[in-house]
């Protein structure tokens, strides 16, 4: 997901129809991991994230000496927005990356949204985030062999002199040819299931290649070629 709310949901609201179609009626222990959060608590971002999916178990790892042993407990994963660089970090530092890949790839429901789904991408390249931390690597979950822009916007505001936020994903397709970056706008979402991508939600998308000009794609598009 793109973002956790739109201007006119609350929190998670907006994707309530795919976490439930994701998670299923029976009650899932899902592990949340709440370290891209910098200006609140882990405690206040669990009950958030809580409160947003509702019927099922939602406990933070932070709560555990060995996080990972919590996680490769759970029958679900969600990962929440924040600074990538911080959630990056903080992943490798408690052994997280790997395990969350192979547990997403063996069918484990995987949740993520803003930062949540940066990493769901094969590097960190493409985030908004201002690093505020050094990770120590780049390589994120490589879940999808695309790049994810969550937050996109077409805007360049009046006076504001700075490269709009199509002008930098040019700059990294410049720089790493051959690498799709799907943009998605607020409210939009990617939804996949096996060996197929489709692009979901209250908002649309905008792909970027090195090889042609941008594209427009529309909520309910077929974008399994980026798996």
């Amino acid at each position: 997901m793109s973002t956790s709310r739109t201007a006119s949901t609350a929190y998670l609201e907006h994707g309530a129809e795919h976490i439930d179609w994701l998670l299923g009626s029976a009650p899932k222990r899902i592990a949340f991991v709440p370290y891209a959060a910098v200006r609140f608590s882990f405690d206040k971002y669990e009950a958030m994230v809580a409160n947003g999916i509702q019927g099922h178990e939602v406990v933070s790892v932070h709560h555990f000496d060995s996080p990972l042993e919590r996680l490769k407990g759970a029958d679900a994963i969600a990962v929440g927005g924040g600074n990538t660089f911080q959630l990056v970090h903080e992943m490798y530092r408690f052994g997280l990356m790997d395990e969350i890949r192979e547990m997403a790839q063996r069918g484990v429901p995987f949740i993520g949204w803003s930062a949540g789904s940066n990493v769901t991408s094969p590097r960190l390249c493409t985030t908004n985030d201002m690093p505020i931390i050094e990770p120590p690597s780049f390589k994120t979950l490589n879940l999808i062999s695309a790049q994810i822009n969550p937050h996109y916007l077409d805007a360049h505001p009046d006076g504001h002199m700075g490269e709009t936020r199509a002008e930098r994903l040019e700059e990294f397709i410049t720089l790493n040819p051959g690498v799709h970056v799907i943009a998605l706008r607020e409210g939009a979402m990617l939804k996949v299931d096996g060996d197929r991508m489709t692009l979901e939600g209250i908002a649309g998308a905008r792909l970027f290649h090195s090889d042609s000009e941008p594209r427009e794609f529309d909520p309910g598009a077929d974008l399994s070629f980026l798996l």
